[in-house]
């Protein structure tokens, strides 16, 4: 299921280090370590990619500060989880309307000149946004105009960094630094939130702006220090007609591809609009305040680092364990969605935090180790076009359920949509891979596993007398 047309041409998994059998071998320069261990940081010995990842630390706790500051901000201006939608909706509405340009655009330029203009893009309007907060200025028009600016620096910056991590370790180590990449950012996402919540209850929204702008200056730094001739640098494509229409056709004649863009589109519109569903627990079920909210999203990291981290270990990102993640994730929202006690909701932030980074980084390795360099940035353009795009339609539409028909309403919708486009695209693609599905044990562990299907007696005397 994993492979397709023009897969011969694509990066593949470095296997060198890869065990193939019987007890984890251990690192005969540090004893008593697995390999496997070893490996899941394996990336980060290179030094550019050191240097980019340090960066991203400390820039993305700050975009978890802003993050939980700017929806506490506008909840607390408007009483309204449909304006938190609309805030979400503005800010990834520039990836829907201009991110295949985007991608485009990211295929023409280098990477490391256009990253440094994109962060300090950003800085600039987290700073913006903090002088107007602390000088008692802000209205909600003003957060809103934040978020699109920083959504059209998106547009660029998204696609760019996904692009440039290719660059930075080469192929043999893409799904690593990929899986560390999301590891790093719900890493952040532990510490942001918690330090979002101090800083709004104690000294108010308007530091955590400050501090998220003058976050950047980490990887703005990093970025400079770099060593050009270290790079695994891709020759940007040269300008010219149609390339817009070739990353499409590219795309569309691969079903390993664009199922899996399929399925994170639904899921990305309808199901990880968490700043909607929880700042509505928070506040509307369990009448909390800003500090539930950092908790819930706090609780919700511990579950996707660990997901990032697993998917460090894995050698493989294979779609079939995309779908059952998906239809995990999915009823996990729906069990959630029912919890009578703010502990057990908080509890199933844990799990749901696990398989929605599971969904996350299985989609993204995959899609970025069988796309053909010369059009990476095009093809990471449309796939977060789709799965960040779909928020302006998704947001303020489960905005509108969550305030209309309750909080538990709105999450247990978000998490039926994501089983039932997982279950669909998941027989869609045993029917593309002609698989079918099996259920059985494996040493008293239930296995699911899509195995080829048995010919026809007629097809397979036509075959043997081909033969």
């Amino acid at each position: 299921m994993s492979t397709g047309p023009g897969a011969d041409s694509a990066p593949g998994p470095d296997t060198r280090d890869t065990p193939t059998g019987g007890d984890t071998p251990t690192d005969p320069g540090k004893p008593g370590r697995s390999i496997r261990t070893s490996r899941m940081f394996s990336s980060l010995q290179i030094r550019n990619y050191r240097l980019f990842f340090i960066g991203q630390v400390v820039s993305n706790i700050g975009t978890w500060m802003q993050r939980i500051a700017q929806d506490w901000l506008v909840l607390t201006l408007t009483a309204s989880s449909a304006a938190v939608g609309i805030t979400t909706a503005l800010q990834f509405l520039p990836m829907l309307l201009f991110g295949l340009y985007g991608g485009v655009l990211v295929d023409r330029l280098r990477k490391r000149p256009t990253l440094l203009v994109t962060q300090s893009a950003m800085a600039l309007t987290s700073l913006a946004l903090a002088a107007l907060t602390l000088t008692g200025q802000v209205e909600v028009w003003h957060v809103y105009v934040a978020a699109f600016v920083t959504g059209l620096a998106t547009v660029v910056d998204n696609p760019a960094r996904q692009s440039f991590v290719a660059e930075l370790v080469g192929p043999g180590q893409l799904q690593n630094a990929v899986s560390l990449n999301s590891a790093n950012f719900q890493s952040a996402r532990l510490v942001g939130p918690a330090v979002a919540g101090l800083l709004i209850t104690g000294v108010g929204t308007g530091w955590a702006f400050l501090l998220n702008g003058l976050s950047f200056i980490a990887p703005l730094a990093g970025l400079m220090m770099m060593r050009a001739r270290e790079l695994h640098a891709v020759t940007p494509s040269p300008r010219g007609k149609g390339q817009l229409r070739e990353g499409l056709r590219y795309v569309a004649g691969r079903p390993d591809l664009v199922w899996p863009i399929v399925l994170v589109g639904f899921i990305g519109t309808f199901a990880f609009n968490f700043p909607v569903y929880l700042s509505a627990f928070a506040d509307d079920v369990f009448h909390g305040g800003a500090g539930v909210y950092s908790l819930f999203n706090t609780l919700m990291a511990v579950g996707s680092l660990a997901g990032a981290l697993l998917a460090a270990r894995r050698g493989t990102a294979r779609l079939r364990l995309l779908i059952l993640a998906a239809l995990a994730f999915g009823g996990l929202e729906i069990v959630a969605a029912g919890a009578p006690a703010l502990w057990l909701f908080a509890l199933l932030m844990i799990p749901i935090g696990l398989f929605a980074m599971t969904v996350n980084v299985t989609t993204n390795t995959s899609i970025q180790m069988s796309t053909d360099p010369a059009v990476r940035g095009r093809v990471m353009a449309l796939y977060m076009m789709v799965f960040l795009g779909g928020a302006p339609v998704g947001a303020p539409i489960v905005g509108w359920i969550t305030d209309t028909y309750g909080a538990r309403i709105g999450f247990a919708t978000g998490g039926a949509v994501a089983v039932l486009a997982a279950g669909v695209i998941g027989l869609v693609l045993a029917r593309v891979g002609n698989l079918r599905l099996t259920v059985g044990w494996d040493r008293g562990h239930p296995q699911v596993r899509f195995v080829p299907r048995e010919q026809p007696r007629e097809r397979q005397r036509e075959l043997t007398a081909v033969a």
